[in-house]
């Protein structure tokens, strides 16, 4: 395994990192196949990887459910006396948070369901700008100032799917940030903050941690032809899993790449991939480069998110909207981006909140007839996400 310093934290990081978000379920996706995902726990840890994490509603029923994540990996570390060799991360579920007594509640249930005195890096989690306001005046800094005094915390941070501007801006407000949490992949340099955040968090010191490296598996299954065709010009050959997590590591603003495994053979796979240095040369950077612009093919719509059409006199995100829908298209898969369209677009911002006024269609530099187009979403979508 090969490691890497976590910015300010001084931590050494198994650059494969476990994320809990997707282990193996039985009837339901909170009903976590214990066995099978104490397996693959085992292996990935005794093979070197030392950094494990999760998060309040992972393997709930719903987006904002009390998650089992968390329970059975405290049970799981306790059992096997595991704790100590591990560096363990959770996330305080910042849109649950509605008084100043919330911040502490939730740390002391997690501490419980996890089974420790204390965690190792503790992040808020999803930040949205609006979230973001409301923890603020909630007081947030103060009570992360208190748990890293008393030790119940060592090391905090924050995870997001937000434009870059905002994504400076929350780092620029507290100085004792020391990790943040980003999504990135080959499809997703200029989504969210991209590598332009990236480069903000080297520039200063943070510790940088990647999510969806294989966009929810989208990037290594149902491989479409055209895309097969580009991979098999490569000077060296490689899986597509190969590519995706390479592609991170062979960046130099990039700490620790959490995947959501769900099998022992993808742990093995995996960690043997972390476990060798491999240098993508020029050519099959510009070969990836490729076979982005081939998946944004098959994009949904033109929208360029230009912002003419906004702001919607109904209050509907149509930028957001078509953003989640046209990588969900592009994937060809709703659970693609479904998980961030309910938990990242407000209801009352939802595609199906569009009255089909018309308003919005003469802005359209793509001549985009949005009112249809936003139908087109609410169809893909649905009302609730039922995507798991």
């Amino acid at each position: 395994m090969i490691y890497n310093r976590l910015g300010k934290t001084n931590l050494e990081v198994s650059r494969l990192g476990f994320g809990t978000m997707r282990l193996p379920t039985k009837a339901n996706n909170a009903d976590i196949d214990k066995v099978e995902a104490s397996k693959m726990l085992k292996y990935a840890i005794e093979n070197g990887v030392n950094i494990i994490d999760t998060a309040y509603p992972y393997h709930s029923q719903g987006l904002d459910g009390n998650g089992e994540s968390e329970k059975f990996l405290g049970e799981f570390l306790t059992e096997n006396t595991l704790r100590d060799e591990i560096i363990l991360q959770t996330k305080s579920p910042s849109w649950a948070i509605e008084e100043k007594g919330d911040f502490e509640r939730y740390l002391t249930e997690q501490l419980e369901k996890l089974q420790t005195d204390h965690i190792d890096i503790y992040l808020l989690h999803s930040l949205t700008v609006p979230d973001w306001e409301k923890v603020k005046g909630l007081d947030v800094l103060d009570f992360l100032d208190d748990v890293l005094s008393d030790g119940r915390v060592k090391h905090v941070g924050f995870s997001s799917h937000i434009e870059v501007d905002y994504f400076i801006e929350i780092l620029d407000e507290y100085p004792k940030w020391e990790v943040a949490m980003t999504q990135m992949n080959y499809l997703d340099e200029y989504y969210q903050s991209g590598i332009m955040g990236l480069d903000y968090l080297k520039e200063i010191g943070i510790g940088s941690m990647i999510m969806e490296p294989l966009r929810g598996g989208r990037l290594v299954q149902n491989i479409p032809n055209d895309i097969e065709n580009l991979w098999n010009q490569a000077e060296t050959k490689r899986t597509p899993v190969e590519w995706a997590l390479q592609y991170l590591w062979n960046r130099d603003d990039v700490d620790c790449v959490f995947s959501g495994m769900t099998s022992l053979e993808q742990v093995k796979q995996n960690i043997e991939i972390a476990s060798r240095i491999d240098t993508i040369s020029e050519n099959d950077q510009e070969l990836i480069r490729e076979v982005a612009r081939t998946y944004r093919t098959y994009l949904g719509n033109r929208c360029t998110r230009c912002g003419y059409c906004m702001p919607c006199p109904h209050g509907v995100d149509i930028i957001n909207c078509f953003t989640e829908y046209n990588i969900a298209h592009m994937m060809d898969n709703p659970k693609a981006s479904a998980m961030q369209y309910f938990s990242l677009i407000d209801e009352d911002s939802r595609a199906d909140c569009c009255v089909d006024c018309g308003e919005c269609i003469p802005f359209c530099t793509q001549m985009i007839n949005i009112p249809e187009e936003l139908e087109k979403v609410y169809e893909y979508f649905g009302d609730e996400f039922d995507h798991f």
